[in-house]
């Protein structure tokens, strides 16, 4: 009995060899898992179900493989495919999920995110994110031609690599008073996330009780995944041959 956790694998046709490293998990490491949780930007970018890439079609493929064989799928938006939808989860035998989501795991109420709504201190992308969010906004961008997102997808991409090199480090983290408040908000003590591409275990205190914030690592040389069973979890990591 095992419930695996990633994020950030960032796919994308450009790095090959991080989605044959995401494939062979599938087969590999994933076959006899209870659950798999993917916890936001699974997709370097986003620009809709419609979308004929030949990479979104074989990853609708192996997760429905792995699906068909019993294991629970689970999908979270991330700030990079915040607009992936119910017909590529369908086709992916998952199941989409809000942010944040309490689950049971194993006894141990754990709070699952993305993680960047806890970034309070980057107010210039939490504007940015109530703006793409909002279902207005999506619903202009989904309504032009496949061309015109996937243009305006690029520009994103570069718009954020240019402003994210010039912010400052903690800028790029989490807000520690803000993880103690929705965990509080919560009540859970242990909370699981990705996003900041900073994997660790960081030990906390809220209101005189032990708690644990575990956070993801992206996919790029190495691949992070948490295993979780009835005894505990870990966070591990493998490389990523290129």
């Amino acid at each position: 009995m095992t419930t695996l956790f990633i994020s950030d694998l960032h796919l994308h046709e450009s790095r090959p060899a991080v989605t044959e490293a995401f494939y062979q998990f599938l087969r590999e490491r994933a076959g006899n898992a209870e659950a798999l949780y993917i916890l936001g930007d699974f997709f370097d970018a986003w620009i809709g179900d419609d979308d004929d890439s030949p990479l979104n079609a074989a990853t609708a493929h192996e997760l429905r493989q792995l699906s068909d064989q019993g294991t629970a799928i689970f999908l979270m938006h991330g700030n990079r495919d915040f607009l992936l939808g119910e017909a590529f989860a369908t086709a992916a035998g998952a199941r989409l999920l809000v942010d944040p989501t309490l689950i049971d795991l194993y006894g141990q109420p754990t709070l699952l995110m993305h993680g960047d709504i806890l970034c309070t201190r980057d107010t210039e992308y939490q504007a940015f994110r109530q703006q793409v969010r909002s279902a207005a906004w999506q619903q202009q961008i989904l309504s032009q031609p496949l061309a015109a997102r996937r243009a305006l997808a690029a520009q994103i991409r570069a718009q954020s690599k240019s402003m994210n090199s010039i912010k400052a480090e903690d800028i790029m983290d989490v807000t520690p008073d803000e993880v103690v408040r929705v965990m509080q908000a919560h009540g859970v003590r242990q909370l699981i996330h990705g996003h900041t591409h900073r994997p660790a275990r960081h030990p906390l205190m809220i209101d005189g009780a032990p708690a644990e914030r575990i956070v993801l690592g992206d996919w790029h040389d190495a691949a992070w995944c948490i295993f979780a069973d009835p005894g505990g979890l870990e966070l591990r990591h493998w490389s990523i041959r290129k």
